[in-house]
């Protein structure tokens, strides 16, 4: 039984298990402009993330790099010349000044069930929307999201994504990395590690004067920090 089918298959009412941050869904790095942030995590680490398409409603496109085991790192930015209304743009896009990372996301099998049992132990991650995304080859990826429009304790706290469509761009993403570790920084730590245990996400999280979330990757050029 995969980790995801540990997670939902809990008796009803029972607490929520504990999803490890090494069982991540995909992590978010956000840039004003998506070829040069290929460009440059290509330098750190070796490996050139693949186009992956333009969102539903066109204000953004993104990259992929498969980390291994299921999960992702999204290079996310505006699409160039596109007009978004204010507030429209996800992830801060909007008033982003340096490009790194905002966010990442848990996968469920039962988004309403998740959310419900985070609402009950006093964390709300938001309303459930759908989305999608068409994939430069033709086709189309589609998801149900609960996600703040602005990310829980700066994007430390993950959202929760469920798969409606195959296959998982963690299979069709470039290849050549993969996830060896998250953790966070924030300067109220024990505030985080709240919204966390009621989300029943876990993950390292110490005192420092910025929030801010720090991957740790095994790449061609060796072992990698991306924040």
């Amino acid at each position: 039984m995969s980790w995801r089918e540990l997670v939902n298959a809990r008796p009803r009412g029972a607490a929520p298990a504990i999803i490890c941050a090494t069982m991540l869904d995909h992590l978010v790095y956000a840039a004003s402009e998506l070829e040069q942030a290929i460009q440059s995590i290509e330098s750190k680490i070796g490996v050139r993330a693949a186009p992956g398409g333009k969102h539903a409603g066109g204000l953004t496109h993104n990259a992929l790099l498969s980390l291994g085991d299921g999960s992702y790192l999204e290079i996310i930015a505006p699409v160039p010349g596109v007009e978004a209304p204010a507030g429209a743009l996800p992830f801060g896009l909007g008033t982003l000044s340096t490009a790194r990372l905002v966010a990442w996301a848990v996968a469920v099998d039962n988004v309403e069930r998740r959310v419900a049992a985070a609402r009950a132990a006093g964390y709300d991650p938001w309303e459930i929307v759908t989305g999608g995304r068409d994939l430069p080859g033709g086709g189309h990826l589609s998801w149900r999201l609960a996600v703040k429009p602005e990310p829980g304790a700066d994007g430390l706290v993950p959202f929760l994504i469920q798969w409606t469509s195959e296959p998982h761009p963690s299979a069709t993403a470039t290849k050549g990395c993969r996830f060896l570790s998250l953790r966070a920084e924030h300067p109220e730590p024990q505030s985080v590690v709240a919204m966390l245990e009621a989300l029943a996400v876990e993950l390292a999280v110490t005192a420092a004067d910025e929030p801010r979330l720090i991957a740790t990757l095994d790449t061609p050029n060796g072992r990698v920090e991306l924040s």
